[in-house]
Parts: C-alpha cells; sequence; structure tokens
C-alpha cells in the first residue's frame, strides 16, 4: 500500500465514523421534509386505487392486498441509508454507482489530508509538485483528484512503457 492510499483510507474512515456512514438503514422523515407533494400526491392516488376496488365487485375481496402492498412499499422511503465510502470504489463504475454515487467526484478532499501528502516523507517529491500544481490550477482537490495522482505513480512504477498511451496521467 502506497502512502498516498494510506492517508486517503485514513481520511475516508474518518468522514465514516463522523458522518455516521455505515450502511444500516434508519428510520427518518426526510423524505417528507424534502418531497411534501410527492408524499400527498402518493396519498391521493392510494384512495383512488381504494375507491376502485371498492366499487369494483371482481377486486373488493382483494383490497386487504392494497393495504398490505401500500403499507410496504411506503415503508421504504421512511428510511435513510448512508453508504460507506471505500477506496476501491474510487474510479469503479458498476452498480455501486447507483447507491451511492460518484462521491469521490462531487466531494472535496479535507485540507489536513493534502497537508498530510505534501508533509509526508514516503510521499516522492514529483507526486508532491504535481498535487500542488493541482491544487494551484484547480483550488479544491477531489479524492478522485488525489486517487489519480496515487494511479498514475503506481502505473509508472509497474509498467513505465504503457504511462504515456493513459491520458489520465
Amino acid at each position: 500500500m502506497s502512502e498516498i492510499q494510506r492517508l486517503l483510507t485514513a481520511a475516508i474512515d474518518k468522514i465514516n465514523v463522523e458522518e455516521n456512514r455505515d450502511n444500516r438503514p434508519r428510520y427518518s422523515i426526510r423524505f417528507i421534509r424534502n418531497h411534501p407533494g410527492l408524499f400527498i400526491a402518493m396519498y391521493i392516488g392510494w384512495f383512488a386505487t381504494l375507491a376502485v376496488m371498492l366499487c369494483s365487485p371482481v377486486l373488493k375481496d382483494s383490497v386487504w392486498l392494497l393495504f398490505v402492498l401500500f403499507a410496504l412499499l411506503n415503508g421504504f422511503f421512511f428510511f435513510d441509508v448512508k453508504p460507506r465510502y471505500r477506496y476501491n470504489d474510487i474510479d469503479v463504475l458498476d452498480l455501486r454507482v447507483c447507491y451511492n454515487g460518484e462521491w469521490y467526484n462531487t466531494r472535496f478532499a479535507p485540507a489536513s489530508l493534502i497537508d498530510a501528502i505534501l508533509a509526508s516523507p514516503r510521499v516522492a517529491e514529483h507526486q508532491k509538485t504535481q498535487l500542488q500544481r493541482m491544487r494551484l490550477k484547480k483550488g479544491e482537490l477531489s479524492f478522485y483528484d488525489i486517487y489519480s495522482l496515487n494511479y498514475c505513480a503506481t502505473r509508472a512504477v509497474n509498467k513505465p512503457q504503457t504511462v504515456a498511451l493513459n491520458r489520465r496521467c
């Protein structure tokens, strides 16, 4: 594990602890506060469906199914899940992106992480120089920016002939 990867992992673990990111569902009414119109529309639709079912001789006996399905499906709106950030999820585009998004592109790395990388004697000078250039150019750096710095350095050590072909480096 490189020094940059170790520092990134430590920063991500600290964020997970501070924000209670543990992949557990918690009861929350944030959905109702954020989308009150949608919540009211759900109940209007439910009452309309109930009225149709009660008026229908065929569906009248299965009204209990409407209650059960509505209670189960509506229950999902009252739970909130804060996904855990992980180093291994950076630059991975699969179904996990649907669950926790591309947090590593939209979330800025804390200044303490960047300072720790610049102060570390185990980080190469060319990486520190590149990090300072990125910081001057962009201002705030995302987790992906720091990951790409580490990724390019790792690729350069392992396969120097292919680094020139990689556009990220």
